[in-house]
């Protein structure tokens, strides 16, 4: 490496070690302990996360782990791993991969490539389309903090969230295409819930967000940091490119945890109701995931099949996300390239 050397983290959420009760006793602790996650009072949180929630949900949530285990580990890490590979093969800079929980670290990956004392920039994508206070900008402080911990001169650039950016929207659009041409009832774009109150709180104008009639679509500041706004407009432009009839069409909400207003509607409660509504053959995809993982693999393609053919519905097709995809591999390839050619158009 020479002076003015650049290393890329490509960064996710993470995975227990193993599906054992204490690993995955552990993974929830420090994933729910986040206060960005749970943005609670620590004293508060600590008692919900310790004392309630991680008790109950460490069994069900180790089941749920097994069901789509591999022999190599968690899919997530699996397929996160074989992306930093494939886009490794094209930089002669380091590409490292980060877990916002577990391994591996933020501190640890950044004291290994700063063993390279000419190291001066890192570029940090964070591999969530969307703007939240629970993916996105939590990933994005854990780096900082470490940076910080770390004293280290480097500096840190990060890439925004790429919701409506052309590319993504062509690589998502892709991995969708052959399965709109087959016949179907309706498409579902599943996203991951957050509650209410995220939305609200990284309103910067506070008073856009869930409070202006059909908010979404009036022209916002907010919009930069609004994870609804944001799915919508990746479902908007994946239908406008695939030219789906809207009809066809239903965008809602999955994951939701605990009983504070989430975002609306739960995908867990249309998919029980849309048989009834003459919807046989379900198509569901999960844009807010880059990645297969538990809430694809096993919310999804297990208990959300099963609650939607249980309900009447005759066919279910769970679409895979983008994986390792050879258009999505090229894309990301080309972030890191043009930035690296002097393009900051993708740059916080």
């Amino acid at each position: 490496m020479h002076e003015g050397n650049k290393a890329f983290i490509l960064m996710n959420l993470g995975s227990p070690k193993s599906t054992k009760h204490k690993d995955v006793k552990t993974y929830l602790t420090q994933f729910l302990m986040d206060e960005r996650v749970i943005d609670k009072p620590y004293l508060l949180r600590s008692l919900l996360v310790k004392g309630i929630i991680v008790p109950f949900r460490t069994s069900k949530s180790s089941e749920a782990y097994k069901s789509v285990w591999a022999d190599e580990g968690a899919p997530l890490i699996i397929i996160s791993n074989q992306l930093q590979t494939a886009i490794q093969r094209n930089f002669e800079e380091p590409v490292k991969l980060v877990m916002r929980y577990g391994e591996p670290s933020s501190e640890n990956v950044l004291k290994q490539l700063h063993r390279d004392k000419n190291l001066n920039e890192i570029i940090l994508l964070p591999l969530y389309p969307h703007y939240a206070m629970s993916s996105y900008e939590t990933a994005v402080e854990d780096i900082k903090q470490a940076h910080k911990k770390g004293s280290y001169t480097s500096a840190i650039t990060t890439i925004k969230p790429f919701y409506n950016n052309a590319d993504y929207i062509n690589a998502l659009s892709e991995s969708i295409k052959p399965y709109v041409q087959q016949d179907f009832d309706k498409i579902l774009f599943s996203y991951h819930g957050i509650p209410e109150r995220h939305v609200q709180k990284t309103d910067v104008t506070h008073k856009n967000c869930l409070k202006v009639n059909d908010c979404c679509h009036v022209a916002s500041p907010a919009h930069d940091f609004c994870y609804r706004h944001q799915t919508i407009t990746t479902t908007e432009m994946v239908i406008e490119r695939l030219k789906i009839p809207k009809q066809k069409t239903e965008q809602t909400f999955q994951s939701r945890l605990g009983r504070d207003p989430w975002l609306t509607p739960f995908t867990a409660k249309r998919l029980t109701e849309l048989p009834k509504e003459g919807i046989k053959k379900l198509l569901v995809v999960c844009p807010a995931f880059v990645r297969d993982c538990l809430e694809t693999l096993e919310e999804m393609a297990i208990q959300g099949k099963e609650s939607f053919l249980e309900s009447g519905g005759e066919s279910f097709q769970l679409i895979p996300c983008m994986n390792t995809q050879a258009l999505w591999v090229e894309t990301v390839t080309g972030w890191l390239q043009h930035y690296l050619e002097g393009d900051t158009s993708m740059i916080n």
